[in-house]
C-alpha cells in the first residue's frame, strides 16, 4: 500500500528520469528493447531479470500507468489494454477452462453481455446471472464448477449499485474470484479491493482518460493471478499502446479534480430532473430516492457522473429528447469534460431482446446522461429545453 494520499500518488508516481531529466515523463514509442549482449539477452528472457523485452509485454509508459492503477485501488500488480472489452476478455479468458462457470449480476454493459452468451459458450464456459435487486439469491447460483463472481457497481446504463462487501463474503466463502468493474466510479470514489474483491478492471477510455481521446483498459489484483493474465496477455497480443499509456498516465494527475466536479454537476442534474412532470423517475447513487442509497453512501465517497433517469412517453419520447438536445453530445462514450446524451434502447443495448432490456432496468424511456465539466446551470438549460 502506498504511504502517499490518493492525488500526490496520482501526480508523483513517475517512471524513472532520463540523462536529460525531464520533469514529465517522455514518451517511449519504440517496439522492442537492445541488449547488451548475449548474455543479457538470455538471462532478459529467461526472466532472470526484470526489463523491457517488447511493448507487447512491458513498456515505460504503461508500466507508469499501471503503477499508479495499482496504488489507487490497492493492489499489488496490474496489466493494460488496448480497450476496456479486452481486459474484461483477456482477464476471464486467461483464468478460465473449459467447464468453469461464472455468476454474474444480470446488469452489465452490453458487450459484456455479449461476452457471456455468445462468446465464452464456444469454449463450454457458461454464466448463469442475479437481478440486481435480488442479490441474496446468488449463493444459489453457486455450482460446483463455479469459479468467477463478477459485477459492475454502478451498473451500465441503470446505474443500479451492488453491496461489495456482501459479494466480498460471498466469494471468500465459496472460494470465488470476485472481479469488480470499477469504470462507473473509478478508484477515486470506490475501492473494491477493500471489500473483498480480488481483481479489478477498467475502460480507462472512459473517466480515466476522461477527455474522449484515447481507447485503453486496465485489469489489477494479486500478483499470482495478474501473472497469468499477463502470461495470457503477452501471446495474444491485446496491449496498450504506448502513446495511450503515456496519455492515460497523464490524465490520472487530474482524475480527483475532474471526478469532484463531475460528481457536483451530476447531483444538480439528478434533482433537477426528479422535480420535472415530464420525467417518470431518477436514478443517482447519492439520490434518498434511490434504492441502494445507504449502500453507495457506504461504499462510494461520492454519487460519480452518470445519471439515469425515464422519459414519459417511451421510446418515441427518448428519441424526440435526443433530437431536440442542442448543446450536450450524442455519443456512445461517457466519463467525458463534455455532456453526453443516449438513449440506450434504440444505440448500446438495442442488441438486447426487450425481455433481456427491462430484467436489468432498460425502459424504453430510459436515457442516461453522462455528466460533463461544463456550467452546470448550462447543463440543466439544455436537458429542460429538450424536455419541452
Amino acid at each position: 500500500m502506498s504511504e502517499n494520499n490518493f492525488e500526490t500518488d496520482a501526480i508523483r508516481t513517475q517512471i524513472n528520469r532520463s540523462e536529460y531529466l525531464e520533469h514529465s515523463a517522455p514518451i517511449y514509442l519504440s517496439s522492442s528493447f537492445v541488449f547488451e549482449d548475449a548474455e543479457d539477452m538470455r538471462a532478459s528472457f529467461a526472466e532472470e531479470k526484470e526489463r523491457n523485452l517488447y511493448s507487447r509485454f512491458t513498456n515505460p509508459n504503461t508500466s507508469e500507468f499501471v503503477e499508479k492503477i495499482c496504488k489507487m485501488e490497492g493492489a499489488e500488480a496490474g496489466y493494460a489494454f488496448a480497450t476496456g472489452m479486452s481486459a474484461v476478455f483477456s482477464t476471464f479468458a486467461a483464468l478460465l477452462n473449459s467447464g468453469d462457470h461464472i455468476v454474474s449480476a444480470r446488469s452489465v454493459f452490453g458487450s459484456t453481455h455479449s461476452l457471456f452468451t455468445k462468446f465464452l459458450p464456444k469454449w463450454n464456459i457458461e454464466t448463469s446471472y442475479f437481478k440486481v435487486d435480488e442479490v441474496a439469491t446468488v449463493e444459489e447460483l453457486i455450482q460446483p464448477n463455479t469459479k468467477i463472481l463478477f459485477a459492475e457497481t454502478p451498473t451500465n446504463p441503470a446505474v443500479d449499485v451492488l453491496d461489495l462487501e456482501f459479494l466480498g463474503e460471498v466469494a471468500k466463502k465459496h472460494n470465488l474470484i470476485l472481479i469488480i468493474d470499477n469504470c462507473f466510479a473509478t478508484p477515486y470514489l470506490q475501492k473494491p479491493i477493500d471489500f473483498g474483491a480480488h481483481i479489478v478492471v477498467h475502460s480507462a477510455t472512459k473517466l480515466i482518460d476522461g477527455q474522449g481521446r484515447v481507447l485503453g483498459g486496465v485489469t489489477v489484483g494479486p500478483a499470482d493471478l495478474i501473472r497469468e493474465i499477463y502470461l495470457f496477455s503477452r501471446n495474444t497480443g491485446p496491449a496498450l499502446s504506448p502513446f495511450n499509456a503515456w496519455v492515460l498516465s497523464k490524465s490520472l494527475e487530474t482524475l480527483a479534480v475532474r471526478v469532484d466536479r463531475h460528481c457536483e454537476n451530476a447531483l444538480k442534474v439528478a434533482e433537477f430532473l426528479e422535480s420535472h412532470p415530464q420525467v417518470n423517475f431518477v436514478k443517482y447513487p447519492f439520490l434518498k430516492s434511490h434504492p441502494q442509497y445507504e449502500i453507495a453512501k457506504k461504499q462510494m465517497k461520492k454519487g460519480g457522473s452518470i445519471v439515469a433517469f425515464e422519459v414519459k412517453g417511451g421510446v418515441e419520447a427518448g428519441r424526440k429528447f435526443l433530437n431536440a438536445i442542442k448543446m450536450c453530445s450524442l455519443s456512445a462514450n461517457l466519463g467525458d469534460t463534455r455532456t453526453i446524451v443516449t438513449h440506450p434502447a434504440s444505440t448500446t443495448h438495442s442488441k438486447l431482446s426487450e425481455e433481456d432490456r427491462m430484467q436489468v432496468g432498460i425502459s424504453d424511456g430510459l436515457v442516461r446522461v453522462s455528466v460533463g465539466l461544463e456550467t452546470v446551470e448550462d447543463i440543466i438549460a439544455d436537458l429542460k429545453q429538450a424536455l419541452a
